[in-house]
């Protein structure tokens, strides 16, 4: 189904044959380097400063994007940046504070020359694909699953600090990352969709790193029988595979997908050039991939439904094994309870989102529900298309009413069950759900406070199987249904140009920002010291921490433009104790500033034999120490909320992704590593010092010696803060990307 080959490969004449030496100029053969260079603006061995043609951001992250751009001298939106609302667009948490975002979002397009999408009309990412995708073209996005590449566009999801660079007309540094040629051939059996070859993607590459921060190349014969919704659903969950972007070869269908959205002049045939080099390669055959379920907690824990069926019983108790130990017996998962007479029996489908609710997942669910129905038991169903437009045409080709005659429900045009805000499952429930991920706590469960259910990513069409035997898992190669014809798509833009403001290229400076109650002001932050001492907050030993555990999502996110309130939530649907602790050394930080030291600190200092230590020269923060942190969710949240708690470092063996350590870097917070086999003892409570890390960082050294204080003992702790630009070290030095702007506007 799914080979890797690790060594590199040359496209040639439409077919990969291996290479072991390539020239940089082979490389610059690929499309994602021809993509590169147009939007490179600075040539350096090794290095990309990119600007995007366009950026989007949704309701949960464009209020803090904007607070920190304007806090760093934002004039106007100098590129199309477009807000959409599809996140908190309940408008059903927190009193009026989601619809005060959304009178701020529109207020700050009007000000700053903006285009606003409304709650519920398109979530973001559909939106992207409908109105502002192109081949060749750029899009930075504040969402992880930025991700255009189907239609030729190369997405990139980042935290909102990135955006924040775009908008003051800075560039986007990277290293040249390598690329992975997916070479696809073969065409899919009826009833697998794009959620099984993508659930299969990511079990092959995600835990062994083979695609970590690299740009997916799709290519090769299998492309073309594919439809645009079934590359798109493949395109959008690449995220889940840690790599960096995606691009696929574009043809007929790409020129008539645009062509049908109003934009036929932003097709562009492209392909690998001859000889173009690739560092990798992954092939695909579509032919042999069979319907997949991703079980908890990640969509590469990745399974043939079929395997699941024959061995139900082994396959969960593993699931609830890893439970227990990510839990610490807190809270249990029993999946063996959905075993009846050897059957697994779910409680809910969901068919959702960017990744779901595309029209032809819809069509083919309603195709294998025809005549039939949902049931009257605990089973429900559960679907949300991507946009108006799309409902639109859901209804008008009678697919809608189709489904809801079989007993499923439409939702709006949300995201919330893909982060915990909608069609939360009941406790120890199990719901099989068309979305991106299905990460612990992100569905909404709390087991803090005893509340845990499980999520398993599949395929709608499996899904509309399942619900066609009320609830009896099933994969669709086991129904018999006729597949719905593939007959000319429509796109009604009239839904657009009446409701959404296009205010780009004519802001009004002179409008007034509006501001709700919850909206605030990023607190101070401030400039590293000429010395450091860390205090522990967190000691995480999972092997992965993912976004959500750092920040939860659900009905948390409706605090995201209130710094100090989304804080208080840091860390609390894993580590409950962390911001008590945070708050804590916040406190003794804050002593230190006022000029004295409380015992505590001195008593840390004396046995680290820094006694003399003055106040003045150095600094007291919080730090986290988790092995991989960051995997997920591109919130720059996740590190912000540490901040503004008085956070000033991670350590880790490596950090999930990279958005997540450049969050930390935006924030001023150093992104410490250990070298693999370093053991790090230290405990909540311990202090680590740092000396000179002004003048080391200002010198760009990659290793910090530093003393850890635990237990009484101290003993040498060495430090990496490796692969750096000097971008990164000036935005650290200063504290914050927003300070290192606001400092260069004052000069």
């Amino acid at each position: 189904m799914i080979t890797l080959q690790s060594a590199g490969v040359r496209w040639q004449k439409g077919t990969p044959v291996p290479a072991s030496v390539a020239s940089p100029a082979d490389r610059e053969k690929t499309m994602a380097y021809q993509i590169f260079r147009r939007h490179n603006q600075r040539e350096e061995a090794g290095q990309l400063h990119l600007k995007f043609d366009s950026l989007i951001s949704h309701d949960i992250t464009y209020v803090g994007i904007i607070q920190t751009a304007k806090a760093s001298g934002l004039k106007e939106f100098p590129v199309p940046y477009v807000m959409t609302n599809c996140h908190n667009s309940l408008c059903a948490v927190g009193g009026t504070i989601n619809e005060d975002d959304h009178v701020f979002g529109l207020s700050a397009a009007i000000k700053y020359g903006g285009n606003f999408v409304p709650a519920n009309q398109a979530v973001i990412h559909q939106y992207a694909r409908e109105m502002m995708s192109g081949c060749g073209r750029m899009i930075l996005g504040s969402d992880s699953h930025t991700r255009y590449g189907a239609i030729g566009t190369m997405g990139v999801g980042e935290g909102g600090p990135e955006i924040v660079k775009q908008l003051l007309k800075n560039t986007y540094d990277i290293a040249s990352p390598q690329v992975v040629l997916v070479y696809l051939t073969g065409s899919p059996a009826q009833g697998v969709g794009p959620h099984d070859v993508a659930i299969a993607l990511c079990g092959a590459v995600y835990k062994n790193g083979f695609v970590k921060n690299k740009v997916l190349e799709f290519a090769g014969p299998g492309i073309a029988g594919l439809p645009m919704d079934y590359r798109i659903g493949i395109d959008v969950m690449t995220t889940e595979t840690a790599c960096l972007s995606s691009i696929w070869e574009t043809d007929g269908a790409v020129e008539e997908y645009l062509a049908i959205h109003g934009r036929p002049e932003a097709y562009e045939a492209l392909h690998p050039q001859e000889g173009a080099y690739y560092d990798s390669m992954i092939t695909i055959d579509l032919s042999k991939v069979e319907p997949m379920a991703a079980l908890p907690f990640h969509p590469a824990e990745a399974y043939p439904i079929r395997e699941l069926m024959a061995n139900p019983g082994d396959i969960f108790r593993e699931v609830e094994k890893r439970a227990a130990e990510q839990f610490g017996g807190k809270v249990n998962l029993s999946l063996t309870d959905k075993l009846v007479d050897g059957k697994v029996v779910v409680d809910q489908g969901i068919i959702a989102g960017c990744a779901g609710g595309m029209y032809d997942n819809i069509a083919e669910a309603a195709a294998i529900l025809d005549g039939h129905d949902v049931g009257s038991g605990y089973f429900s169903l559960s679907i949300y298309p991507p946009s108006v437009p799309v409902n639109l045409e859901l209804i008008q080709n009678g697919v809608q009413q189709s489904l809801l005659q079989a007993g499923a429900l439409f939702k709006p045009c949300f995201c919330g069950p893909c982060f915990g805000a909608g069609d939360v499952p009941a406790n120890n429930g199990l719901s099989i759900r068309h979305t991106t991920r299905n990460f612990p706590n992100r569905e909404g469960s709390k087991p803090g406070d005893g509340q845990l259910s499980g999520v398993v990513l599949m395929d709608a069409r499996s899904i509309a199987a399942t619900a066609r035997n009320h609830g009896v898992l099933t994969p669709a190669t086991e129904a018999d249904y006729v597949p719905p014809k593939q007959g000319k798509r429509t796109f009604d833009t009239q839904v657009y140009d009446r409701r959404v403001y296009f205010g780009f290229g004519h802001p009004q400076p002179e409008a007034a920002l509006k501001f709700g109650p919850n909206i605030a002001e990023w607190p101070p932050i401030p400039a590293l010291a000429d010395n450091l001492l860390m205090q522990v907050a967190s000691v995480l030993r999972d092997p992965v921490t993912t976004t959500d555990e750092l920040i939860p999502s659900g009905e948390t996110s409706s605090y995201r433009s209130n710094p100090m309130k989304l804080a208080s939530f840091a860390l609390s649907r894993r580590d409950p104790d962390y911001v008590p602790r945070a708050l804590d050394t916040q406190a003794l930080e804050t002593a230190r500033q006022a000029g004295s030291l409380p015992a505590q600190v001195q008593e840390a200092l004396e046995k680290l034999g820094q006694g003399s230590l003055a106040p003045a020269a150095f600094q007291i923060g919080s730090v986290i120490f988790a092995n991989k942190p960051g995997d997920g969710s591109a919130r720059e949240q996740a590190a912000s909320c540490q901040r503004v708690l008085g956070g000033c470092a991670n350590i880790c063996y490596e950090f999930a992704t990279k958005r997540y350590r450049s969050n930390c870097v935006n924030w001023g917070m150093l992104p410490f590593t250990l070298a693999e086999g370093d053991a790090f003892t230290c405990q909540p409570g311990d202090f680590i010092y740092v000396p000179d890390v002004k003048a080391k960082v200002l010198a760009g050294d990659d290793t910090f010696p530093a003393l850890a204080l635990s237990g009484g003992t101290v003993t040498p702790l060495t430090l990496y803060l490796k692969n750096t630009t000097g971008e990164e070290r000036e935005l650290l030095l200063t504290g914050c990307l927003m300070n290192h702007y606001a400092a260069q506007n004052q000069g």
